[in-house]
Parts: structure tokens; sequence; C-alpha cells
């Protein structure tokens, strides 16, 4: 049995929501760039990626980022960092102190807008992580413009969830709305960015996001990324979210079958996967969001690195597995700083880290050089394409094939579990001319799949 679905998208991770009402039968129409389809996006720690932690040190690692086959780097926030009640040392780069300003830990305005040039003279684009949801505590729209602001039940100023150095912003008033406009148009024409990555994106009101979009598009065609799976911020505002489901899935599958570390040793409640809870979830997904929407598949990110563990803790030895499903599922696939060298360590979030990533290239480096190599240049792959799942008689097994108008295929197969998987594959599902990414060679597919094994056919 084969199922055909076409390309499929969380507030804060673990949030619990409410259902939406389903958009399937609306088309996605944000103005998103041509260029956003078959990219790879590398979301960049500048405070604890680089030896000198700033972005000169970045931009020097930007030929290596291009090598690897980044298309987008994702700074996460530049800007200064709020003082007053501040998380640590350093504090949190999600708690802005001015939307205008570059955090002199990480340099100058110069230095920002020098990176961006040369990102761009080496074919990649940039985006800012761009937190228009709260503010820092001492931000400076606290004591020029305290409108802007949420009030509790006693009138107060207040930080959502447990994010005690912020306060929340009110997006009822016209002031707010026009500030952080004004704010997002700034870096846009300024630096020349080329877009953003918006935190909480589902707890800011859709209509501020269209407007924002409609307002940054007219200075220039920029991506929008939400980090969300709120589905009617797909329909014009942003570009693409956050797989946050799809990453619960992958952590549940490992976490069933005794590999998920950081799971068990927190006592995780996830619910019984297997492989066919990945088809389910697009399945259900392809009737909550609007047809075209894309979403953004990663095996680790910030938040998932220093909260839930490495993919290492979580994953454990289907790492290349879920690596490779995250490159060959609909979407776009996200690299997180360190990711490509297997470094397998949870980043200090509010103070200097003394372990860094090296930067000497290793089985990791090869690895992901071929599966963004693969994305780039196999059009089956594209963000929007269909993909098909086939019945391969086995639940711990996981087979789909994506195809493109220009003959390119793609087919994965993949055994989810950490036992031996004897499988069967349909005439005709693999393409005759097909060849394995990773060897070049026609396969002789074995009768079982060991443990978490996996073959990527391409044609």
């Amino acid at each position: 049995m084969a199922v055909v679905l076409s390309a499929l998208c969380l507030a804060p991770a673990g949030a619990k929501k409410p259902e939406s009402a389903p958009l399937g039968h609306l088309q996605a129409a944000s103005p998103a760039p041509e260029w956003l389809n078959s990219a790879v996006i590398y979301e960049a720690n500048l405070r604890q990626g680089t030896p000198t932690r700033d972005l000169k040190g970045l931009q020097r690692q930007l030929p290596r980022l291009k090598d690897l086959g980044a298309d987008i780097i994702w700074l996460m926030p530049i800007h200064p960092i709020s003082v007053k009640e501040r998380k640590g040392t350093l504090g949190s780069y999600y708690a802005v102190q001015n939307y205008k300003e570059v955090n002199p830990e990480f340099g100058t305005m110069e230095d920002l807008k020098e990176f961006v040039r040369t990102a761009h003279s080496l074919g990649m684009k940039v985006i800012l992580d761009e937190v228009c949801n709260h503010t820092g505590a001492d931000n400076i729209w606290v004591e020029q413009h305290p409108e802007y602001y949420a009030r509790n039940e006693k009138g107060e100023m207040f930080g959502p969830y447990d994010w005690t150095d912020t306060y929340k912003l009110d997006y009822s008033k016209p002031g707010t709305r026009a500030a952080m406009i004004d704010a997002l148009k700034f870096w846009v024409s300024e630096a020349d960015i080329d877009g953003y990555r918006c935190d909480v994106a589902g707890e800011v009101p859709t209509d501020f996001w269209e407007q924002a979009r409609t307002e940054l598009q007219a200075i220039k065609p920029i991506m929008m990324l939400a980090e969300s799976d709120k589905p009617e911020l797909l329909l014009k505002a942003f570009d693409i979210d956050y797989a946050w489901p799809m990453k619960d899935v992958f952590n549940a599958i490992t976490l069933t079958k005794g590999v998920n570390k950081w799971g068990e040793e927190h006592k995780e409640n996830r619910p019984k996967m297997n492989a066919q809870d990945i088809p389910a979830l697009l399945m259900k997904q392809k009737s909550q969001y609007p047809e075209g929407a894309m979403h953004m598949n990663m095996i680790t990110n910030h938040d998932l690195n220093s909260w839930e563990g490495t993919e290492f803790d979580r994953l454990g030895p289907a790492v290349g597995a879920f690596a490779v499903l995250s490159y060959t599922l609909p979407g776009n696939p996200m690299m997180y700083t360190g990711q490509e060298v297997g470094f397998n360590h949870m980043f200090e979030f509010f103070e200097q880290d003394s372990i860094m990533p090296s930067t000497e290239a290793n089985e990791f480096t090869a690895f992901y050089e071929s599966l963004n190599s693969l994305k780039h240049t196999n059009r089956a792959l594209d963000a929007r394409q269909p993909i098909e799942f086939v019945d391969a008689a086995n639940p711990d097994v996981l087979l789909f094939t994506r195809t493109a108008d220009n003959g390119n295929s793609v087919t994965v197969i993949a055994n989810l579990s950490n036992e031996e998987a004897a499988y069967t594959i349909p005439a005709g599902t693999i393409d005759a001319a097909a060849h394995d990414w990773f060897s070049g060679t026609t396969p002789a597919l074995p009768a079982k799949l060991q443990p978490w094994q996996y073959f990527v056919l391409v044609k």
C-alpha cells in the first residue's frame, strides 16, 4: 500500500496548544523566496561556536560553512542583553535590551554588515533571530514606552513562562506594533539581512506578522522562519516553521526502543511510537496546514542541545538514521553549531562555555557534506516535493520515495529499531537506475536490516 502526501509545520517545546481549524484546503501564500526551496539552514551560536566568540570569528568560518553546504546562516540573537534579572553571568540571548544595537560581546554594527557582505559574496544568506513576544526586563522601551507592555492583574509588567528576565509585550497597542515593525525593518535596510527566525512566533498575533511581512517585503525579498507550529502563520506571514512535532516523534521512537538516554534518565512520558508514526504525523499535518507550507527538520538546535540533551543523548545509535530523515522528509534540513563534527556536548546557555567544538573535518563532516550535496543536486528533495510512503510489511521499517518532474528520485529505507528487521519492497518501488547515494554503487539490499540501518537510493 502506498500513501502519497504533498510536502507538508510549535510554541515552546512541550507547550500544550488547542487544535486549530484545518487549513489544508487553503494555499500557502507567503512570498517565499525561490532559494529557500533547496536550502540548508545552519544555526550559528556566536558565544560558543568560534574561538573568538564573535561575528569576526564566524566570518572567518564562512568559507568552511560554504564548503559544508550551508546556504542560510541563522545568527542567534545579536542584540545587547538585559542586565536586570539577568540569568547567569552573561544572560539569555532572548532577553533583548535594545532592538537596534549589536551586543558588544559579538562586535559592532560594521562587523555585522561586513559579515553579511561576506556571506553574500559566497552566495549565502543571513537571517537574524528576533524576539518579538517579549523584551528584556531593562529594555529601553520599559522606561521610554511602558505602554508597550502587557500587565498582570496587579498592573505589573511580567514575563511569560519562567522567563523572569523578560517582560511580555502587548500587541493590542498600535504603538507596540509600529515600534516592532520599525525594528524589524531597521536590520533589513541597514545591514541587508535576508530575513528572520522569529522566537515563539505563535505567541504574537498572526495579523501583526502579516502586516510586518508586507512591510519587510517592500524593502527586499526575504524569508521568514517561525519558531512555532501554528498553522495559520504559514498562510501569509511565514514561509517555514519548526517541525517540532516530528522532533517529538523521533524522540518517542528512540525512547520506545530503549536508546534515548536523556528521555530515560529524565523519565520522559512519551507515547510508544514506531516508524509508522512518521507518515501518520504527516497525514495529520496535511489537513492542518495550508498546502505548500514548509517545515524545518532537525535533530538538534540551541534549545534541544542546552535543555533536552545532545542528539547523541536523545537518539543514541540512531543519530545517522534520523539525520538522514531530517534531510529526506519534506521540508528543509537544519544544522546547529558543532553538529557537522559530531560535537557531543550540551552548551552552557547563560555562561561562556569552556568546551568548544573543533572545526577539523571528520567522518561526521563528510556525512553532512554528502547530505547537503544531495539536498542541493536532487530536485526530488526540494522542500515542497511530494512523498509516497510504501508498506514494507514491518512497522519498524520506514520506506518512502520522493520524485521530481525532471526524473530525479530519492528512495529511503530505514530500520527505526534496535533489532534486526525483515521487510519487503513491493515491485516497482525502486527505480532500476537508482544507486546508493553514499557508496555510489547499486546495492544488493539485505533480507534483513541491521538496527538503525538505512539506505538512500537516488536517481
